[in-house]
């Protein structure tokens, strides 16, 4: 297929940076357009960006002239599709106005995430949700629309959760997060704060692990968004490690199950078909391990190229029925790679590229 030219909006900061490098070599995507911060409008974004990414700046991205943020950006396509890595206050603003322009916006920020029209998705969770575009369509006058990635952190805890609600039924779930310091952004978090230390308190994440799993693990009927009847319990905490989201979750289930049916459940689940036309999405997606010690963060988070779930230590719960602990790379399934799977989605679901 052509490649369809895209836009970045934010593409100096660093989840844009990791967009820009994603989509470099990308079969489906190229990048037409990026726009950054007044510092860095008109010149090449390989002058004005502080790369932090390995290796160099993509050689064609590095010569488009940085355009400000705004919905006369010169991008083809019906509709002319952008990526958003904004900070949460201009993404309020501008998602909203790109949609009305008729842009198809993918968007890695938090704003419109738990809006009842805003499909909140992971391809191979829930890409039947997109079918919210024509009510969002509908109840805004929009010739575009906002689909929206999740948390890093909810994106860690939710697969096995989705596994145990099609096997068991989930009735509620206790989630503790030990996240990774490059979800701060960049510069993040003070060396003199995380060094030698756990910050018990990310703002705003507890919130966010207990609405958003709702939502992805809700249905759409006749295109309205019901969320799942799951009651959720989550505490976040920052720890001394770059990268990689670990979720320790305890779970109720609607029929008992013991840890041998969980596991067997984990093992023998497979993604929507859907996926399989999905180029980013990893041939082995859930990874269960059966060592004592797994999975932990150094050794777990690039499986799949940092798009995979490794799960482990599913075990009896004292409390509630089961429990387990699962990781994903915050950065890349949890951030930019999620979004740009979104898109694939899309893609194949023809709402872009026609």
């Amino acid at each position: 297929m052509n490649r369809i030219p895209v836009g970045v909006l934010g593409a100096t900061g660093t989840v844009g940076q990791r967009f820009v490098q994603l989509l470099a070599e990308h079969p489906w995507f190229e990048v037409a357009v990026v726009t950054g911060s007044d510092r860095t409008v008109g010149r090449p974004y390989g002058e004005g960006v502080n790369w932090l990414m390995p290796g160099r700046v993509p050689a064609r991205t590095a010569e488009l002239i940085v355009q400000p943020t705004d919905t006369d950006l010169d991008l083809p396509g019906n509709p002319p599709v952008v990526f958003s890595a904004l900070p949460t206050g201009e993404a309020k603003e501008w998602e909203p106005r790109f949609a009305a322009a008729g842009y198809a916006v993918v968007t890695n920020t938090s704003v419109f995430r738990m809006n009842p029209t805003v499909p909140l998705l992971i391809p191979e969770i829930n890409p039947d949700h997109t079918c919210l575009i024509p009510t969002q369509r509908a109840e805004n006058n929009w010739p575009g629309f906002i689909v929206a990635s999740p948390n890093c952190s909810t994106t860690s805890a939710i697969l096995p959760l989705k596994v145990f609600q099609e096997a068991f039924g989930v009735e509620a779930a206790m989630i503790t997060t030990l996240q990774a310091i490059s979800g701060a952004g960049y510069p993040g978090v003070s060396s003199m704060d995380i060094y030698d230390n756990v910050v018990p308190y990310i703002g705003g994440e507890d919130e966010k692990l207990e609405n958003e799993p709702t939502k992805l693990l809700g249905d759409v009927r006749d295109g309205r968004m019901i969320r799942a009847g799951i009651a959720v319990s989550a505490q976040a905490n920052r720890v001394p490690v770059v990268d990689g989201h670990l979720a320790s979750v305890s779970v109720r289930l609607g029929r008992r199950a013991t840890p041998d049916e969980a596991i067997a459940a984990l093992r023998d689940w497979r993604p929507p078909a859907i996926c399989a036309q999905l180029p980013s999405s990893p041939q082995e997606l859930l990874i269960y391990r059966d060592e004592p010690d797994r999975p932990q963060p150094r050794r777990d988070r690039d499986a799949g190229d940092g798009l995979a779930w490794t799960v482990g230590k599913v075990r009896a719960c004292p409390v509630l029925d089961v429990r387990y602990v699962a990781l994903t790379h915050n950065t890349l399934r949890g951030a930019a790679s999620g979004a740009l799977l979104n898109a694939e989605l899309l893609a194949v679901q023809g709402y872009i590229g026609n």
